[in-house]
Formats: C-alpha cells, sequence, structure tokens
C-alpha cells in the first residue's frame, strides 16, 4: 500500500525527513510502521482513502454522497474565484471535499464513518463538509449503527462561504445531540491537525474522544493564542498528550491499535 503522495516539501527517494524529530528515515520503515516515524513515534498525515483501509475490514467500505460538491454562495475571489480554489484542491487531492462518509466494517461490526481530510482545502468545513457529517450522523440514527468520525482539520469554518460555513457547526452539533439523545454511540478519533470549526464543534462532542500520540489539538493554533495573550506557552502546548493530562480526551492510541481499540470500545458500549 502506497501511503505518500508527492509534496513539495516530501522527496521522493528512499528517505523522509521527519516533521517531529528531523531525522532522517527509511521511507519503507515508515511504510511498514503504518506512516510513523520509528525515531520518535511521530504520525505523519495520511490521506483520507489510505487511513480508512487501515481503520475498516478489507472492501467493506460503502462511499455515501460522494458526487456532493460545493456551490459559490458568496461568489468569493481572492487570489482565485472560488471555484477555481476547489478545483485545484480536486485535482491535487483526488477527493470532490474534504470530508469522505460512508458504511463500513471494524472487525466484522458495521459502523457509519465519516472523515475530514487537511489535502482539501486545509480539512475546513464548509457546507459539504458539514452536510455530510450530519447525513452520517442520521444514518447511524436510522440504522442503530456506531458512529466514527475521524477528523484532520487545520482550516477551521471555511471562509469562502463565510456564515454558510459557519451555520455547518451549529447543523452538525445538533445532529450529534440528536444521536446521543436517542442512545448512539460516537466515537471521534482526533489526528493531527484538528482545529478550528470542527473541534468546535462535532469533533469535541463524542462519548469517546480518542487522539493520535502528538496531534495538534485545539481551537485556534498556538501562534495565534501566544500573540493574543502575550505569554509564552508550554512546549507541548495543545499536543495530544497535554491535552490527555489535562482532562480534555480519554486516551490516546498508536495507529498500529486504533482498529483494536475501536472495535474493543464498540463490543463494550454499543447497545443495539
Amino acid at each position: 500500500m502506497v501511503f505518500f503522495r508527492k509534496k513539495k516539501d516530501m522527496p521522493n527517494g528512499l528517505w523522509i525527513s521527519c516533521d517531529w524529530c528531523k531525522n532522517l528515515v527509511y521511507r519503507k520503515t515508515v511504510e511498514e510502521s503504518f506512516l510513523v516515524c520509528p525515531e520518535c513515534d511521530y504520525h505523519f498525515r495520511i490521506f483520507s482513502r489510505d487511513r480508512l483501509k487501515l481503520l475498516l475490514d478489507e472492501d467493506s467500505f460503502e462511499e455515501y454522497w460522494p458526487d456532493m460538491k460545493p456551490t459559490n454562495p458568496l461568489n468569493f475571489f481572492d487570489r482565485m474565484s472560488y471555484p477555481e480554489r476547489v478545483a485545484a484542491d480536486q485535482l491535487k487531492s483526488g477527493l470532490k471535499e474534504a470530508a469522505i462518509v460512508g458504511k463500513g466494517k471494524v472487525n466484522g461490526t458495521d459502523i457509519m464513518i465519516g472523515i475530514t481530510d487537511p489535502g482539501f482545502i486545509m480539512g475546513s468545513m464548509g457546507s459539504v463538509v458539514g452536510e455530510k457529517i450530519a447525513r452520517i450522523t442520521e444514518k447511524a440514527m436510522e440504522q442503530k449503527s456506531p458512529l466514527v468520525i475521524i477528523s484532520g482539520s487545520g482550516g477551521g469554518a471555511r471562509m469562502q462561504e463565510g456564515i454558510f460555513s459557519l451555520m455547518q457547526m451549529a447543523k452538525t452539533s445538533a445532529a450529534i445531540a440528536r444521536f446521543q439523545k436517542a442512545g448512539g454511540l460516537y466515537i471521534s478519533v482526533l489526528t493531527d491537525p484538528s482545529l478550528g470549526g470542527v473541534m468546535a464543534s462535532f469533533a469535541s462532542l463524542a462519548d469517546i474522544t480518542i487522539a493520535e500520540p502528538k496531534a495538534l489539538i485545539g481551537f485556534a493554533g498556538p501562534r495565534v493564542i501566544q500573540e493574543t495573550i502575550k505569554r509564552t506557552l508550554p512546549g507541548n502546548f495543545q499536543r495530544a498528550e497535554f491535552l490527555l493530562e489535562h482532562g480534555f480526551l480519554d486516551m490516546i492510541v498508536h495507529r498500529k491499535n486504533m482498529k483494536h481499540e475501536i472495535s474493543r470500545l464498540i463490543q463494550y458500549l454499543h447497545v443495539n
């Protein structure tokens, strides 16, 4: 399975520079270790479809609403028009939007699953992302299935959609609340990065909140916070380990153990 896509800052040879420890590590070793640095245990960012292959049983994923695409309600234009930016990220990432949702199996158990991808406009939440998350939550409620959402969003609410983007925070939060009131089990998996409107809404509302090691998690990034409050922040501020220590997470799970841990939690907590 080939995980790495070509990036300007990613060498195409046998060695990879780790973003965390800055060591050069052997590409094949990293790929065989679930895209984890063998020197410091840093979890590289993974393309969403590759992550689904790691979490779900083989050939069990059925994608829902794959052709849903954003419109341009504000006729937004900065360096390029919004439709041009969407088209550029679709070409770069191979995705129609920043969220993939659908049905799959984890060790034989049916689940509803959603995942956001930082490779598409930094995983920012626009109207399509919000609609997909709300719909997959409603599907989980209809079919009485556990819901697992993996967040990898560093872009916050998508500015090109303005208030329409901000409305998705309320919409997804309301859908999650209805699902939980009906007795549904929701597991949120936070990866690097999990920030902005996603973290301020559905990503932080789960019954069980899991993070990958060293994941950056929060609302605003640490640089913005430090500039705002004019104070030096702890070295591991907003990293998964800091949040676990301060009660914002239930557990940190290594990527190689994630499927087993999600399966275990579902077996313990899901009531049919």
